[in-house]
This record gives structure tokens, sequence and C-alpha cells, in this order.
């Protein structure tokens, strides 16, 4: 099932990359009678646009002293699943090269944990952590200059995540994997722009992780106190539409 995920996940970055190549390989009978298009676009202090993506999510899990010291559970792993994001896009000009860009977004995930146990008796059980996250990342965007009609850009910055649909103040069985509401953490990415007559199309690969401990601590939660810490961890391919 991971590696299925994983296989989705770049299948959508390998069709991206190629419809860019496709588009930068596009013969031109002269390079000066290329029509550049939304010219008056780049002189602009301020610009929005929307965000639909892809996403791949999962805990990066340190175990407790207590996993060592019992013979109930044999293994507590994480496990990658796929989710979707939509967002609004603010953009603000800083410099010729430099924006300072707002991406809040709406963020289904799912970050699953894998157990083994063997009592009461042996079984494979899997812990089903659902989030609906509303993200909000500051973004410093450094592009480059424009290649006809299309330029290069990274960016690098920091985020806070609140979960909707968090469970830390549940009191229920011995089962459950209590996860806190807020994180924070940081995002770095690359992308291109694509200027089309009246939009731009911004495909972008980014990675976004969590610096903080979402778990709950809990000793008297059995599937809780095998793991000591869980760090949110998330692979995201957007398509940005830019006006």
């Amino acid at each position: 099932m991971q590696n299925a995920n994983i296989r989705y996940l770049f299948h959508l970055l390998r069709n991206a990359l190629i419809g860019i190549l496709l588009l930068l390989a596009a013969p031109k009978a002269n390079a000066q009678q290329t029509n550049l298009n939304m010219l008056d676009h780049d002189a602009k202090p301020y610009y929005f646009g929307i965000t639909l993506a892809a996403n791949q999510s999962y805990f990066k899990l340190e175990h407790s002293p207590a996993f060592l010291a019992t013979d109930s559970i044999m293994i507590a792993e994480p496990m990658k699943t796929m989710g979707f994001n939509l967002g609004l896009l603010a953009n603000a000009r800083l410099t010729e090269h430099f924006d300072l860009r707002f991406n809040p977004q709406l963020v289904f995930a799912s970050k699953n944990l894998y157990y083994r146990d063997t009592y009461p008796k042996p079984q494979d059980t899997e812990k089903k952590i659902e989030s609906i996250l509303l993200s909000f990342p500051v973004q410093i965007k450094f592009k480059s200059d424009r290649i006809g009609n299309m330029r290069v850009y990274t960016i690098g910055g920091l985020k806070y995540d609140y979960d909707l649909s968090s469970n830390a103040r549940l009191r229920r069985a011995d089962d459950l994997v209590k996860i806190r509401k807020g994180d924070y953490g940081y995002e770095l990415g690359a992308g291109f722009e694509f200027y089309f007559e009246s939009f731009i199309f911004s495909p972008e690969f980014k990675i976004s992780n969590g610096f903080g401990n979402v778990h709950v601590k809990d000793p008297n939660l059995r599937y809780s106190n095998v793991v000591d810490k869980l760090q949110s961890r998330m692979i995201v391919f957007s398509i940005h539409l830019e006006g």
C-alpha cells in the first residue's frame, strides 16, 4: 500500500515534468518573434490565485521506553497515505526577484499507524488518524529572470497548522492515539511559472514538515504508551492558477 501511494505521487510529478519539457521543447521559428504574454504582470505590487494539490503524509515516529519493555506490541510504525489540498494564494512583490507569498490551505490528510499485537491474540492493527488541517504558510519566493513565457522559482518559509479533527480531548477506549490540535513547521520547494494570455500556470513540488511533537502522551492508552514522539511529514505536488 505504501509503495502504491509513492508510485501515485511520483506519477503525478512525472506527468507534470513531461508537460513542462514538452512546453520547453516546443519549436519556435524565431525567438525574437515570440509573443510575450502578460507583460504588465511582473510590475504588479500584488496578485491572487487558487491552489489545487495532492499530498502524501505520514508521521516520523519515535518509540517510548515502554515499547522495549512490553511484549504485547511487537511493531509500531507509520504508514504513508494520500490526500489533497485546496487553497488560496496571495503574492506581494518585494523586489525584482523576491516575493512574499501567503498560501492558506484546507488540507485533507491521513497519517496512519501500523501495529502488530501479540496479546490478547496475534493480529495486525491499523490506527487511522485522519486530519482536516487549516494550514497557514508564509513563504519567501525567489524567482529567476523570465525566459520567454516561463520562469523558475524556489520557495522557503514557515507554517502553522490547526487540526479541526484533533482527538486530543476525547476519552474513549484504550486503543486511542491522541493528536494535538496545533503544529508548526517549515516548507521548502521549487516550481515553474508558465505565462498564458490571461493566467499563470504554476506546477510546484515541496516538502512540508512539522517541528513539534503532536502526540499527546497518555500511559493509560495501550497504543499511545509505546509512542514517544510523532512529527508530521508531508510531500506536496501543487498546481497554482494565478491572475
